[in-house]
C-alpha cells in the first residue's frame, strides 16, 4: 500500500520533554501534600493527557477532585512546564532532521497527549512548526490514548493534504510512537506503527511492526517499509 502520511506522537519521540512533565507535575502537587514519584509517573502515568494524570492520581489517592480544581492544576502545570521550556531547547538529538526528511515526502501530522500550546512553544522554538499541516493535541477528541481518537482524527484532517500533494488518501499512514499506550492507539485507528526506543526499551514495543533505536534512525526508507505488507 503506497504511503500518504506521517504522525507523529510528541512527548517522548520528538521531544524530550517527559522529565519536564514530571516536573511540572510534581511542583503542582506538592502543596497538596501527593509526591509524584519518577517510578510511577513513567510505569503508571505516561501516556496520559494532563486530566487523564491528574484523574488518576486523584483516585489513586482517594481524594476529590473538582471539575474546578482540575482545571486550576491543568492550568498551573501548563505555566510551570512552558517556563522549563524557554529556559533550553527540548528536541532529541536529531529530531528536527528526522521531521525535516519525512515532510519533505509526505504530509505530516502529530497526535499527541500534550497541551497544544506546550506543542506550539517546542516547535515555534525550534522552527518545525510550518512542516506539520495538522496538530490533534489533549481535549481535541472525545478520548485520549490507548483510545484510537487522537489517530483517527489526525488521519482524517491530513487526509485533504495527502490529497493535495497527489497522494492516495485512502492508503498507508504511519504513526511514530515511544510507548504501548500510543501503539495500542494507533494500532486502533488503522495506522502501521514505528516505535522509537528512546522512552521505553525496544522489546517493550513489540506491538509495533518496526522498532527504531531512537529518532535519528528515522528516513523515509523506513516508513515506506512498514508500509509493504499493509
Amino acid at each position: 500500500m503506497p504511503l500518504s502520511g506521517v504522525i507523529f506522537d510528541f512527548d517522548g519521540v520528538l521531544a524530550d520533554s517527559e522529565p519536564l512533565h514530571l516536573r511540572a507535575f510534581q511542583h503542582v502537587l506538592a502543596p497538596r501534600q501527593v509526591a509524584l514519584e519518577t517510578t510511577d509517573y513513567y510505569e503508571q502515568y505516561l501516556g496520559f493527557d494532563d486530566e487523564g494524570v491528574f484523574r488518576a492520581i486523584a483516585r489513586a489517592g482517594g481524594w476529590e477532585l473538582t471539575e474546578a480544581t482540575l482545571a486550576e492544576l491543568i492550568t498551573r502545570k501548563g505555566e510551570y512546564f512552558d517556563g522549563l521550556v524557554q529556559q533550553g531547547a527540548a528536541l532529541f538529538p536529531g529530531a528536527a532532521d528526522a521531521v525535516r526528511r519525512i515532510a519533505s515526502e509526505v504530509p505530516t501530522a502529530i497526535a499527541s497527549g500534550a497541551m497544544r500550546s506546550e506543542i506550539e512553544t517546542l516547535l515555534s522554538t525550534t522552527d518545525l512548526r510550518r512542516h506539520f499541516q495538522v496538530i490533534v493535541a489533549s481535549g481535541d477528541t472525545p478520548r485520549s490514548k490507548p483510545a484510537p481518537d487522537p489517530y483517527a482524527r489526525a488521519v482524517d484532517l491530513l487526509r485533504q493534504f495527502t490529497e493535495a500533494a497527489g497522494l492516495d488518501p485512502e492508503g498507508c499512514f504511519v504513526a511514530v510512537e515511544d510507548s504501548n499506550w500510543g501503539i495500542e492507539s494507533a494500532l486502533a485507528a488503522g495506522l502501521r506503527c514505528i516505535g522509537i526506543a528512546q522512552t521505553y526499551p525496544a522489546d517493550a514495543l513489540r506491538g509495533a511492526h518496526s522498532v527504531l533505536p531512537s529518532i535519528d534512525h528515522l528516513d523515509i526508507k523506513a516508513v515506506r517499509q512498514v508500509c509493504l505488507n499493509a
